[in-house]
């Protein structure tokens, strides 16, 4: 039995000293299926943020298309509305400009937690709504805001993340 002991050592010893190799998390249960009105949530573009008023031009959201955000250090965005929240100095975010062409309940999706706004003009929109994806969807948070025909930026921050998937949807 000693000899066993000593034949296995060093592998013992080799296996301890590795560090742990962790399998990717996978969610516990199948995602239930997105209704028809987040279909579009399952694939879209990847944008690079804005970051400034110039950027923020040419970064353009279509409503009903979901769009992945790459994100900036949140020290390089300039807001033209002081976000709600910036989160931790390390933290990431973004904005990207999107068009509204009849009033009514507009839904925003994120991929991730962090903070959004939605400004028009210097004045951050009120939302009238809240509320988290289903397990396993990909979506993090979900929040209405009552819109104006109009332009509007939508301002993410405090992202941990390097990228945030979203999505506006027209609630009926």
């Amino acid at each position: 039995m000693r000899s066993l002991f000593l034949l296995f050592a060093p592998v013992l010893v080799a296996a301890q000293a590795a560090p742990m190799q962790h399998a990717p998390e996978t969610c516990p249960t199948p995602a239930a299926p997105l209704p028809a009105d987040l279909a579009a949530w399952k694939t879209g573009p990847s944008l690079a943020a804005a970051t400034d008023r110039n950027t923020l031009a040419r970064t353009r959201l279509t409503v009903g298309r979901r769009t992945e955000l790459m994100l900036a250090p949140s020290d390089t965005v300039r807001y033209p509305f002081t976000p709600s929240k910036l989160g931790e100095p390390t933290s990431l975010g973004g904005m990207a400009s999107f068009s509204i062409a009849r009033a009514g309940t507009y839904r925003v999706l994120l991929g991730t937690p962090a903070w959004i706004d939605v400004v028009k003009g210097r004045k951050a929109q009120t939302s009238t709504a809240h509320a988290h994806g289903a397990a396993s969807s990909g979506i993090a948070k979900m929040v209405d805001f009552k819109l104006a025909p109009g332009r509007y930026t939508l301002q993410i921050a405090g992202s941990k993340a390097a990228a945030a998937s979203v999505l506006i949807t027209n609630r009926p």
